[in-house]
């Protein structure tokens, strides 16, 4: 005899929290939701976990069909799962970050999504759900993996010079590098390297283009 299942079963979603840097900014993609709840507000990207696909399968779903991105690194950040966390129903969010170069990009809106625009993180809006929340937690993991991986490359265009990989990372973190030994890091992990082109800055001597050895590889350090 089959098992009967008893117990009401909770909905699932992911909210995806993707990041870029922009004239010194760390920018949040947002969508403005089209309708209830929150209607007109604006929320992570994200939607409802079919129930035939994985949820690593919905959060790129989702992220493509609200804003057209697609193809880029995602990583699970947490799970949120206050009974109260959304009003239609028990809902249950699998959440990712993902990190983006903002060169090339193109955002469009769709499917449930009005439209779709980047945030600076320190000027947001107040966002559906418990959305602020995961930004929160989303940005504390991201300064923190940082300082131990080679996450922050992600962010970079094809080829960039040292200065300017220096300028994100304490854009990211928050505070400034010693410039010596900025660069005697990022080169003894030997992620990196030159392009043989270099990059006219000002009035000073054209810097040296650099590219990732293994893009869209990140480098755990010990």
């Amino acid at each position: 005899m089959p098992y009967t299942y008893t117990h009401p079963h909770p909905a699932v979603t992911t909210d995806i929290v993707v990041f870029t840097v922009e004239t010194q900014a760390l920018k949040v993609l947002l969508i403005r939701r089209k309708g209830p709840p929150h209607e007109g507000q604006w929320a992570l990207p994200g939607g409802f976990v079919r129930i035939d696909e994985s949820v690593d399968a919905c959060a790129v779903r989702e992220l493509e069909e609200e804003t057209g991105l697609k193809g880029i690194y995602l990583e699970q950040l947490y799970t949120f799962g206050d009974p109260d966390r959304d009003t239609r129903e028990r809902v249950i969010s699998v959440a990712y970050y993902a990190l983006v170069p903002l060169q090339g990009l193109e955002l469009r809106s769709g499917t449930d999504a009005a439209d779709a625009a980047w945030w600076t993180v320190g000027g947001l809006p107040v966002l559906a759900f418990d959305h602020g929340r995961i930004v929160t937690m989303a940005r504390a993991r991201l300064t923190a993996k940082m300082e131990y991986s080679t996450v922050g490359l992600l962010f970079m265009p094809d080829s960039f010079t040292l200065s300017d990989l220096q300028g994100l990372y304490e854009t990211v973190s928050g505070r400034p590098r010693d410039k010596r030994n900025f660069r005697k890091w990022i080169l003894s992990l030997d992620v990196v390297e030159e392009t043989g082109e270099r990059k006219a800055e000002g009035a000073h001597r054209p810097a040296m283009l650099y590219r990732m050895k293994t893009p869209g590889n990140v480098k755990i350090i010990k």
